[in-house]
This record gives structure tokens, C-alpha cells and sequence, in this order.
């Protein structure tokens, strides 16, 4: 395992760097030379794939951790107990599950048919009818910690598990205290309520196996499925939850994000207009503000100088600290817009305001017959989320010109 305060150590020497030949441009009050330009975006792309790699370390370590702390196989229920609280928790239905999409159905040995039954039986809205079955617990949450690997807006998000449609009241507008005088009548002042609701939309993907693979009991199944599917829906989760039109997909947060502060410039942005931007969130809000951007953006700012002339970027030097902009954290997300016209390229707030929610239970059906005059097998694997902003003044936007 890596020293990850080293790996910080070398990251911040790396940008003392590039820092030094950005200043020396400035001292001589002239541009980058292509020697400098080259040299700073090379020690630039080390600066952010060191940044990668002490994520992954620090992940491992987190699970390393969970690990620890779990409970030993002595303080695990019985699978007869499991199935009287919950039937996916079992490793019976987990032995069945995977039987049934290595295999097909025909290979389930009766009991095993029956618990899968049970399980799909009890449903809600939108159970599937054609032989697809839900994934087992402890496989879901593998997938939704491989999600947030994945998807910025997961580990930023309120995440919630519902099984139908959820109103949430918000508030449009506040009431207002008054002054009065003796003996003189309450003046009425009224909060100003709206409704919006999570739903739920359907995001699907499509795999499929050789024969020859499914039939290699060396070949993993469970890994390979988890990982299209990370891929496949992770990416298609964070562009929505970014900016998705609502149609048919999430509502993304820039799209509900008020606009903080309107650049000068189309192309450009400036350290005071980020400084607008972070006063323009309302203090309650800015306590636990995240910046977003997408790297080109996160690129421009680096170089940026507050008025004593120190960077206004700053990395993280410690295990588990994020790079930080005006003291609070920056991430990145390639769904964000770029500098560019008209883009809202740069968002801060607290991010808790954009809820996901989760409708329970990911489905896998196996494809037997669809692709067999190929030789392969097809998997269908979906579920059913929606996301959106419930409190538009919690996050603002910087707008370009």
C-alpha cells in the first residue's frame, strides 16, 4: 500500500512547480513561452493523475476499513432468518440469482425457482414480467459504492430508496415578522409552499456474453456484469444529474441552479467574479459548499491570483482532503459546460439540496434465445432513478457572458 501523504507531498512539490513558472511569466510581464507552456501542462497532466491515483488509495483504505469493522461470519443470520427480514439478504437467493443468469432458468432447481418467484412477486410498479429477476442485496450495494466511484454527484447528493413517487414540499417564499404597537392588530404573514416530485426513469443497458465465457467457470460473471453496468449507467447517471432536461431523464442541477454572477467575458472568468459567486450563496449554504467544474475550467482557475497575488487553488496535502478553492473544496466533472457562451461553467452551493432517489432494486434478465444464432447469451440490466435540485437557492451558477 502507498503512503497517500507522500503521494500528497509529491503532488504539492509538483505544483510549487508549475506555479514557479507561471510566476516567473508574470514578473516579466509576458505570456508563457511554448518551452514553459509545454513544461506546465506537463507537470499539470502528473498533477492530476496523481490526484487519481490517491483517490483509488483512498478508497481501498475506506474499504480496508468497512472490512475491519464488519462483523465477523459468527454475526451473520441464518439464511432462514434473512429470508424472513429480507429474501435478496440471503445467500440462498444470491446461489439462485446467479445460477438463473449463468444457467437460465431451467438449471434453478425448484426451491431455488421459488424464492426468485417470491421476491419478483412482491413488487410494486414496474416489476418485470418477462423473467427478469432483482439483483441480491449485498451485489446492489456493490454496485452503488462502484457507482459513487464513478459519479461525482452520488457522493455529493442526498441519495434515498423509495418505492413510489415522492412529493416534496419546498418553500417559495418566507413570511415576515412585523413591529407592533400596543393594543394593535397581528399583521398576517404567510410562508408561500410548492410541491416538487421525484419519479422514477427507466435506464437500461445491454450486454452480451459468448457461450464459450458462460460456460468457463473461470470467467466472472458477477465481476464483468458489475462493471459494463458501472460504466454503462454510471456515465449516463452523471451527465443527468448534471445537466439532464427532465425529459425522459433527471432534471440536472445546473439546469435549476440560479445564476450567481454573469462573467465579463464569453471565454474568460477572473478571481473576483469567483469571489461573487462564492458570497453570492447565502451563508447557511456556504458552510458545506462544493465548487464543480470540468477540468479545462479547474485548468483556467490554477492560474488564477487573489489580490495579495496567492493562488486561489489550492491542493489537498492531507489523506482524505479534497483541492479547494477559497477554502472549500473543488470537484470535477466532465458533464459540466465549458467556458463558452452562455454556459453556466461553474457551480457552488451545498450539493445535499439535489436528492437522487433510487427506486429499490436493480433487475438482470437473462436473453437466452435473442443472440444464440451468434453464439452469445444477452443480458438486460436496468433500474429506475430519478434526481433533481429541491432548493434552487442552495447552489449558484457563474454564467459566462
Amino acid at each position: 500500500m502507498r503512503d497517500i501523504n507522500e503521494m500528497k507531498g509529491k503532488r504539492a512539490s509538483l505544483v510549487v512547480e508549475a506555479r514557479e513558472i507561471l510566476d516567473l511569466a508574470g514578473k516579466e510581464n509576458r505570456g508563457l513561452t511554448a518551452e514553459e507552456q509545454q513544461k506546465y501542462d506537463r507537470i499539470m497532466a502528473d498533477v492530476d493523475r496523481m490526484a487519481d491515483e490517491i483517490r483509488r488509495e483512498e478508497r481501498v483504505k475506506q474499504l480496508e476499513a468497512e472490512m475491519r469493522n464488519s462483523p465477523g461470519p459468527t454475526n451473520h443470520p441464518t439464511p432462514s432468518a434473512s429470508r424472513e427480514t429480507n429474501p435478496r439478504a440471503s445467500q440462498e437467493y444470491q446461489d439462485a440469482f446467479w445460477n438463473a443468469i449463468r444457467h437460465g432458468h431451467n438449471a434453478l432447481e425448484p426451491q431455488q425457482y421459488r424464492l426468485l418467484q417470491e421476491v419478483r412477486n412482491s413488487l410494486f410498479v414496474g416489476t418485470d414480467t418477462a423473467g427478469g429477476f432483482l439483483v441480491g442485496e449485498s451485489y446492489e450495494t456493490q454496485l452503488i459504492q462502484a457507482l459513487e466511484e464513478e459519479n461525482v454527484m452520488r457522493t455529493l447528493a442526498a441519495v434515498i430508496r423509495s418505492s413510489n413517487d415522492r412529493n416534496i414540499p419546498v418553500v417559495d417564499s418566507h413570511g415576515i415578522a412585523y413591529w407592533t404597537g400596543e393594543n394593535d392588530p397581528f399583521t398576517e404573514s404567510d410562508e408561500t409552499f410548492g410541491q416538487k416530485t421525484l419519479r422514477a426513469h427507466k435506464l437500461t443497458c445491454l450486454i452480451k456474453v459468448s457461450e464459450e465465457l458462460l460456460q468457463d467457470s473461470v470467467f466472472d460473471l458477477e465481476g464483468y456484469i458489475q462493471n459494463e453496468f458501472v460504466r454503462r449507467i454510471g456515465a449516463k447517471e452523471e451527465s443527468a444529474f448534471v445537466n439532464g432536461d427532465g425529459i425522459n431523464k433527471p432534471k440536472g442541477i445546473v439546469v435549476d441552479a440560479q445564476v450567481g454572477v454573469t462573467a465579463a467575458s464569453a471565454t474568460a472568468i477572473t478571481t473576483d467574479e469567483i469571489v461573487d459567486l462564492y458570497h453570492s450563496v447565502k451563508r447557511p449554504y456556504r458552510r458545506k459548499g462544493t465548487f464543480m467544474a470540468q477540468d479545462a475550467t479547474i485548468k483556467a482557475i490554477r492560474k488564477l491570483k487573489d489580490a495579495d497575488s496567492q493562488y486561489i487553488w489550492q491542493p489537498g496535502l492531507q489523506a482524505g482532503e479534497p483541492d479547494r478553492l477559497l477554502g472549500q473544496a473543488i470537484v470535477a466533472s466532465a458533464d459540466m459546460p465549458a467556458i463558452a457562451t452562455g454556459n453556466k461553467s461553474i457551480l457552488f452551493g451545498d450539493f445535499s439540496y439535489y436528492w437522487i432517489s433510487d427506486r429499490a432494486g436493480r433487475v438482470f434478465q437473462r436473453l437466452g434465445e435473442l443472440y444464440a444464432a451468434n453464439g452469445q447469451v444477452g443480458f438486460r440490466a436496468w433500474q429506475r432513478v430519478d434526481g433533481l435540485l429541491t432548493l434552487a437557492e442552495a447552489v449558484k451558477a457563474l454564467k459566462q457572458a
